[in-house]
C-alpha cells in the first residue's frame, strides 16, 4: 500500500462522495476510482459501499480507516523529525494526554522551552488513557499523560507534583447537590454517567465497597464534555475529575467523594526511546522543571 493511495482512501471515506473527494485531491475522477479499486484487488476486500449519492465504508473499510491514518500521522511526524536535524532546534513535539487540570504543570513547561526555543512546536492528542497509550506504543505521539491507575512497565515515567479529586458532577437542583461531599452509599440507585476507563479499569470500587459495575450505570463516555451536557438535561450524574469543566454561572455543580479519592498524574515515555532533538530538549526541561 502506498501511502498516496492511502491518502486517496482517507478523502473518499471523508467526503462520502468520489467527485468531492477528487476535487479536493486535485485527481480526476477516473484516476481515483482507479486507485481504490486497485486497494481494494491488492487487500482481497471490499471497502465500500457504493451508493447513488453517497459512498459508506464496510467494516474492513472502517478497520483501514484507523489504521490508514495512524500510518499517514506516523509518516508525517517522521518526515517532520527529520527535516529537524538541522543546526537550528525546530520541529514538533507531540503529547498525548487525558483530561486533567494537572495538564497545566506541562503547559507550563512547554512555555519555558517556547522561550529558549521558539521554533518549536507542539501538538496535543486529547484522549482517555487507553487512546494515549495506543499513541504512545505506535510512536504517534512522543509522550503521554495519564491519569490514575496504568500499567507503568513499558515506560519511564515521572510522576507529577499534583494529584486530581475524584467526585460527582451535578445539576444543582439534584438533591446531592446540597451535600457537601458524596460517599458511597448515596450514589445507591442513582442514575450515573461514567467514564469508560474507570469502568474497565475498576478503579473506584475499593472506595465503593463493591463492584463498581453494581452502580446504576446509564451511559459511558470517553470525554467528560458531552457527558456533561447529559448532566444539565437531567440525564444523571457524571463521576468526574474536579476542575475538568467550569461550573461557574451554569446549573452544574462539583462535590467530591468522602474519604477523598485522589489520581495520580503520570508523564511517561517508552523505555529506549530515540527522540528527535527537541523531544529530547523538551524532556530535559520536564525533568529539570518538575519537581
Amino acid at each position: 500500500m502506498e501511502l498516496r493511495v492511502l491518502r486517496y482512501f482517507l478523502a473518499v471515506a471523508r467526503e462520502e462522495n468520489i467527485t468531492a473527494a477528487a476535487e479536493s485531491l486535485h485527481v480526476t475522477q477516473p484516476t481515483l476510482s482507479k486507485q481504490l479499486m486497485d486497494l481494494e484487488y491488492e487487500l482481497g476486500k471490499k471497502l465500500f459501499e457504493r451508493g447513488k449519492r453517497k459512498i459508506t465504508l464496510t467494516e474492513e473499510g472502517i478497520f483501514l480507516r484507523k489504521r490508514a491514518q495512524e500510518i499517514i500521522d506516523l509518516s508525517d511526524k517522521t518526515e517532520a523529525t527529520i527535516k529537524s536535524f538541522a543546526q537550528t532546534i525546530s520541529g514538533d513535539v507531540f503529547i498525548g494526554c487525558g483530561e486533567t487540570q494537572g495538564m497545566r504543570e506541562i503547559i507550563k513547561v512547554m512555555k519555558k522551552v517556547n522561550c529558549d526555543f521558539p521554533e518549536i512546536r507542539y501538538n496535543l492528542y486529547s484522549g482517555n488513557d487507553e487512546d494515549v497509550s495506543e499513541r504512545l506504543d505506535s510512536g504517534l505521539v512522543d509522550f503521554g499523560l495519564f491519569v490514575g491507575n496504568t500499567h507503568l512497565d513499558k515506560y519511564d515515567y515521572k510522576k507529577l507534583p499534583v494529584a486530581d479529586v475524584w467526585g460527582l458532577l451535578l445539576r444543582n437542583d439534584n438533591p446531592l447537590a446540597k451535600k457537601k461531599t458524596i460517599k458511597p452509599s448515596d450514589l445507591d440507585g442513582v442514575p450515573i454517567l461514567c467514564s469508560r476507563q474507570a469502568l474497565t479499569h475498576n478503579e473506584l470500587s475499593g472506595w465503593l465497597g463493591k463492584d463498581f459495575k453494581k452502580l446504576k450505570i446509564v451511559s459511558t463516555h470517553n470525554l467528560i464534555y458531552n457527558a456533561s451536557l447529559m448532566v444539565e438535561e437531567g440525564f444523571g450524574a457524571a463521576l468526574s475529575i474536579k476542575g475538568l469543566i467550569n461550573t461557574a454561572d451554569s446549573n452544574l455543580v462539583f462535590r467530591p467523594f468522602r474519604p477523598m479519592i485522589k489520581a495520580d498524574l503520570i508523564f511517561a515515555w517508552k523505555k529506549y526511546q530515540v527522540f528527535s532533538k527537541q523531544a529530547e530538549i523538551f524532556l530535559k526541561y520536564i525533568q529539570e522543571n518538575i519537581a
